[in-house]
């Protein structure tokens, strides 16, 4: 099968769509396809596309006003001419929003196949950004999504919200973790004593620093004898957060094994976004090993068993995090036992799962254009 991933974000980005598009791309290759990336072009002085499982084609971008670690692709001709020169079956869509939504002009044209994968809460960032703005995101949501073949949601919450918005062809697709990566083997005794020389209790966040992500949430757990903050991530909210958090450790961005030994170094992740629709870090600390605090809304909902492997919490909720955090740091046990659970709770979700479940998907909607087409 010859595909195209038409992604808003990709490695060397640092985020949940640039993740998941690099998984695609690389199970897709494994499994003996032949996919083709279309991205926006990285920062002057990015590092190639040298580990890229695939040819990546990069098209012309600017940063984001406020927040230049996200690029924004302009108008090219090098995406419509990508499809027609890789010979594309399907095109993939990686939360279509600029260039997703040329990606999916262009596959119409062309009369091929489009799977758009919904992954951010476009009217939640609206909401954070703009105090306005919701219903106008929710009508461009509905009409990029109602263009493709098949829309695939991340979570059941993100589900529920799509077609409740009136966004029809909607089907699960969560997202996979590397349960080799992370892992508690790589819980690393020096590196404790390097975050906590005292032996306190590590409460870890991991994502990107910016205001929809709400990590000013930590303030209290920050302030709690006997616990060290470890921020993980950078982002435009780092010069307000370090001095909402003073008695944090801010260890900016992380990757690889390096993220995976600080993951499992931890003795509770706590996520305070409200407006995820997966949570990658939720799955990550959980096959690490580690018990989680999360919000009680969108994806962690799928992720979290509250009392098994972490709590979920109201969101936005600061007195509820703390509580949460108090709780579970007064109890050792029950934080290795929810950390016990955790891990096995994600164990089958592997990449490779996930990404078996993603073939079938573009099975189905080439085997849906083709009756029609016999029709």
């Amino acid at each position: 099968m010859r595909v195209v991933i038409v992604t808003e974000s990709f490695p060397p980005d640092v985020n949940g769509v640039a993740h998941c598009a690099f998984q695609t791309a690389r199970h897709l290759v494994d499994r003996g396809h032949l996919p083709l990336v279309v991205a926006p072009a990285t920062a002057p002085g990015s590092p190639p596309d040298t580990d890229a499982p695939c040819p990546v084609v990069r098209v012309p971008s600017l940063p984001l006003p406020g927040y230049a670690q996200v690029r924004v692709a302009l108008p090219s001709r090098r995406l419509a001419a990508a499809l027609t020169e890789h010979r594309a079956d399907v095109v993939h869509l990686a939360s279509p929003f600029v260039l997703g939504v040329r990606g999916m002009a262009a596959a119409a044209r062309l009369g091929i196949p489009a799977v758009a994968v919904y992954q951010t809460d476009l009217a939640g960032y609206a909401r954070t950004y703009m105090g306005a703005g919701e219903a106008a995101a929710w009508r461009r949501i509905r009409s990029v999504h109602s263009a493709a073949d098949l829309t695939l949601a991340p979570s059941s919450a993100a589900l529920d919200d799509l077609e409740a918005h009136g966004v029809p062809r909607v089907r699960l697709w969560p997202r996979g973790v590397d349960t080799v990566r992370f892992r508690p083997e790589h819980r690393d005794a020096s590196l404790r004593r390097e975050l906590a020389p005292n032996g306190e209790l590590i409460v870890g966040y991991v994502g990107r620093l910016a205001p929809e992500k709400h990590v000013e949430l930590l303030a209290g757990v920050d302030a709690m004898p006997g616990v060290r903050l470890v921020v993980v991530g950078d982002g435009p909210s780092r010069p307000q957060l370090t001095e909402a958090l003073p008695g944090a450790v801010f260890l900016g961005r992380r990757t690889g094994g390096e993220l995976a030994r600080i993951f499992a170094s931890l003795d509770l992740f706590v996520h305070t976004g409200p407006f995820e629709t997966f949570c990658q870090t939720v799955q990550e600390a959980m096959a690490s090993g580690v018990p989680v605090v999360a919000p009680a809304v969108g994806g962690p909902l799928d992720l979290v068993a509250h009392g098994r492997t972490g709590l979920l919490v109201p969101p936005r909720d600061a007195a509820a995090v703390h509580d949460a955090v108090r709780e579970l740091a007064a109890d050792p046990v029950r934080r290795a036992a929810y950390g016990t659970a955790a891990r096995a709770m994600v164990e089958g979700r592997t990449w490779a799962a996930v990404g078996d479940r993603l073939i079938a998907h573009y099975d189905d909607v080439l085997a849906t254009r083709k009756t029609a087409v016999a029709a």
